[in-house]
């Protein structure tokens, strides 16, 4: 099970913490972010990673190197000066040879407590190009952007742009997905084209090719100040959810 971080990111809304530091190595209780998200990752199911990084990437690259030290191999795609978008990652790791023909996503300033076998495992069952996780928000985290199918095994749609004000929105991106390999070479195009992660999401939801896989266990985050004290208090003092959500 190969998952790709996407760690690429200036991380301004952490900022001065990251004038000199990329996100994920923003200290969280203690030690880089992550380190942690490893951890989450391995736990979860993870047997390989890739990350996607960018701004302030070698510094990764130093900190982190092959995984050894971590008990999983890491390999790495890297935007160089010109970003790709969200998306554009993928097609380059497909590019370079290091992604797999079905992988999971997760984005770099996100510590989501799950066992990521039941996703992948929903995604393989659906038979589809891409699936996402979801999460029935509600409106409290943050500003829902998904519409459930009728069966709630699919997604009827996806929209972080509010296009479509009619149509009730009530779970949220919770910040895991699956591609196929056959997906991204097809949808996303070569460099140094840029696109947006979002953008493909959307069309995908509109065109019926997006599988859901439904959690209960809220999630996590550092790309706010906010965020990052709440979840460095969590694992301090000992409140954050197990592996799979069970307090």
């Amino acid at each position: 099970m190969q998952v790709v971080v996407l760690a690429g990111g200036k991380g301004t809304r952490l900022a001065p913490l990251t004038d000199t530091l990329p996100k994920v190595l923003v200290p969280v209780a203690g030690k880089p972010f992550a380190e942690h998200q490893i951890d989450m990752l391995k736990q979860g199911g993870a047997t390989s990673l890739v990350f996607a990084i960018g701004h302030f990437g070698d510094q990764i690259r130093v900190h982190l190197g092959d995984g050894s030290r971590f008990g999983i191999p890491i390999a790495y795609v890297d935007d160089g000066a010109t970003p790709r978008g969200t998306a554009g990652c993928f097609r380059q790791a497909a590019d370079d040879g290091v992604l797999e023909d079905r992988f999971l996503l997760i984005y770099g300033d996100s510590y989501l407590p799950v066992d990521l076998r039941p996703i992948w495992h929903s995604f393989l069952e659906a038979n589809q190009p891409a699936l996402m996780t979801v999460f029935h928000n509600d409106g409290r985290w943050d500003q829902s952007n998904v519409a459930m199918s009728a069966g709630r095994k699919a997604i009827a749609l996806y929209d972080k742009q509010g296009r479509y004000p009619d149509i009730t929105l009530d779970h949220i991106d919770y910040g895991i997905s699956g591609l196929t390999k056959d997906l991204v070479l097809a949808r996303i195009p070569p460099a140094p084209a840029e696109m947006d992660l979002a953008d493909l999401m959307h069309q995908l939801s509109l065109d019926g090719d997006l599988a859901a896989h439904v959690t209960r266990t809220r999630f996590w985050e550092i790309g706010s100040h906010a965020g990052l004290a709440e979840l460095s208090d969590a694992m301090i003092n000992g409140t954050l959810p197990r592996l799979g959500g069970a307090p």
